[in-house]
């Protein structure tokens, strides 16, 4: 059971100064909890970002789905059929002709001579765009003529040009009676709507690109990313981007408001017209194409801790100890626990800061080979027996102190309630347990000191059914009398859980089973599932896979890999033990391969 760990370095226990410094920021009023998940600020409202680099950040989650997204996939390996690409480049075509329409109106709308000229550029860099896709049509004989458009690029040009007539709700048009403030804000708006296409674009262009093998020029689509990579597109994304700044800096809180729903609607839409593209190939993602019920069983596994969590909870959990323990004077009844004061509640967790700390670090360097060495499943869940014995004894220590006596039930149940969880994390896990096309389950691995914590969390965000195997605080009349029940203290243990898991689901159908972890705890279950997939940045966890033989791989690029190795009329092949781990950097990620959009 590992007692506290920061996010970097990844310190199973925090130092007495920053562990006590973070507890204390967490605090509401004199309740060891954290505030309401509303009132937590985003980190994505940074007020120094430009209006445009805000919106972005915040619907990153889309910019995912759309990357993800077995379209982009097909096109990003190479293996994207002709035929597909053909009627792309049709409904691309038809697209821009209206996105090139929709700067013109904004250049009319525009008050200000710099932002004029700006719009104009940007239209003619459209209609370049367009010049290259009359250059597919001739390079490869294709004739769009008989292609239909789609009802999504319908919808997505009837949007655009829509907006740039100033036909949005509440917006007066920018008629002949129209002032030149309100004209520049349907301008505004327009901006607002066109954004998203150029900075997706922009960033899928580069995404790409990172992936194209400089000597190989074989990619039949390499000229398509050469020139959503180019500099000459990104400076027209980053232009777009100050334009839309420019032109909403006078606009008040209401009308950002209406930007922002005009951004984010933009960003869905382009994830529409992906989808109504015609794959006529088979693709490695959403990993749930293949999923049929009556056979198959897809089995989640995750981790709590910086998996789940913003916090550790072991320290929301000792914020609680601290905080409700009684003064140095005030007298405790012979019926209570007895517990000891927070000055010496903090003096305490220094020391066990301070030896964890220290001994952790010469665990983790006795157990890692001096070279890196091939992978052996094997050695290395023998060098993590060793790590597992070091966790019990530490464990013990922090039993035997008398930490974590006296706290509540109903404490513990409300800092649950208001902890932190990572962005994306509850919509992932409510679409795999609600979905009625599914045959699903999930169970959350911990080696949190509490279980009731971790339901806590998860209810209040309406999910009930994760199955959670943690280990729990024993309570005499609602109150923690210091001792554990040991389920989940080490590595070994967890594996032990995770196999147990698996057996008792023995039957019929075919078990595909998926690991999501952040820590050394986690690895020997991460090697062992079906997929195994990282998130956060663990440098032990990297440290010590990688010198024992593990390869972490990005998500994105080991999707493309496997595209590139998908032949018709076989299914994907994923199994366990193959020393293979993929990393995500969110939460959308592991949604946006798992389920798609």
């Amino acid at each position: 059971m590992r007692l506290m760990r920061s996010l970097f370095p990844p310190n199973p226990i925090k130092t007495p100064q920053t562990l006590f410094s973070s507890l204390r920021s967490l605090s509401l009023s004199s309740m060891a909890i954290p505030p309401p998940k509303s009132a937590i600020p985003s980190a994505a409202a940074d007020n120094e970002a430009g209006l445009a680099r805000r919106f972005w950040i915040k619907f990153r989650r889309e910019s995912i789905f759309a990357l993800f997204h077995p379209f982009s996939l097909c096109l990003a390996s190479g293996n994207l059929k002709i035929e597909s690409f053909r009627s792309y480049i049709a409904q691309d075509a038809h697209f821009l002709k209206a996105f090139a329409h929709a700067y013109e109106l904004a250049e009319e709308c525009a008050d200000d001579d710099d932002a004029k000229i700006g719009i104009s550029e940007l239209r003619s860099a459209v209609l370049q765009e367009l010049k290259m896709h009359n250059s597919f049509v001739q390079e490869w004989g294709l004739d769009a003529k008989d292609i239909s458009i789609s009802s999504a690029a319908v919808k997505y040009t009837e949007f655009l040009l829509a907006t740039a007539s100033g036909k949005v709700e509440g917006v007066k048009g920018p008629g002949k009676l129209a002032t030149p403030f309100e004209r520049t804000k349907v301008a505004a708006y327009t901006l607002g709507a066109m954004t998203p296409c150029m900075r997706l674009y922009a960033f899928i262009g580069k995404e790409f690109k990172a992936l194209l093998d400089p000597k190989d020029s074989t990619h039949p689509y390499k000229k398509w990313i050469d020139n959503y990579s180019s500099e000459s597109f990104q400076a027209s994304a980053v232009q777009t981007e100050e334009l839309l700044d420019k032109l909403s800096v006078s606009l008040t809180g209401e009308e950002l408001d209406i930007i922002e729903k005009l951004y984010h609607q933009a960003m869905k839409l382009e994830i529409e017209f992906f989808s109504a593209q015609s794959l006529l190939q088979p693709t490695v993602v959403p990993l749930i194409k293949e999923h049929d019920s009556a056979k198959d069983r897809l089995m989640i596994f995750s981790d709590f801790d910086l998996t789940c969590t913003v916090v550790d909870s072991s320290a929301i959990l000792a914020e609680i100890a601290i905080v409700t323990a009684p003064k140095p004077d005030q007298n405790q009844s012979e019926d209570q626990i007895r517990r000891m004061s927070s000055a010496d509640l903090r003096n305490t967790w220094g020391l066990l800061s301070k030896q964890y700390t220290e001994e952790y670090e010469q665990c983790i360097e006795s157990i890692i080979p001096t070279k890196r060495a091939e992978f052996v499943y094997n050695n290395l869940h023998k060098a993590l027996e060793q790590l597992s014995e070091f966790e019990k004894k530490a464990n013990n220590r922090v039993i035997e102190s008398g930490v974590l006596k006296g706290l509540n039930i109903e404490d513990i149940k409300r800092a649950g309630e208001r902890l932190i969880l990572q962005d994306g994390c509850i919509d992932f896990f409510k679409k795999i347990i609600k979905s009625d096309n599914l045959n699903a389950n999930v169970h959350v691995l911990s080696y949190c000191w509490c279980g009731d914590l971790i339901r806590s969390a998860f209810s209040s965000g309406g999910l009930h059914e994760p199955n959670v195997i943690a280990n729990e605080f024993t309570f005499e009349e609602s109150i923690s009398t210091g001792k554990i029940v040991k389920k989940v203290e080490s590595p070994i243990d967890k594996v032990q859980a995770f196999r147990d898991i698996i057996k008792s689901c023995q039957s019929d159908w075919k078990n595909l089973t998926i690991y999501i972890g952040d820590s050394v705890g986690d690895l020997l279950c991460l090697l062992e599932a079906d997929i195994g997939i990282v998130i956060g940045s663990s440098s032990s966890l990297r440290r010590v896979g990688t010198q024992f033989g593990v390869s972490f791989v990005p998500l994105f690029p080991g999707l493309v890999k496997k595209q590139k190795e998908c032949v018709e009329g076989r299914s994907s092949n994923w199994k366990g033990l193959t020393g293979i781990l993929y990393t995500a950097s969110s939460w959308a990620d592991i949604h946006a391969f798992i389920l798609g959009y």
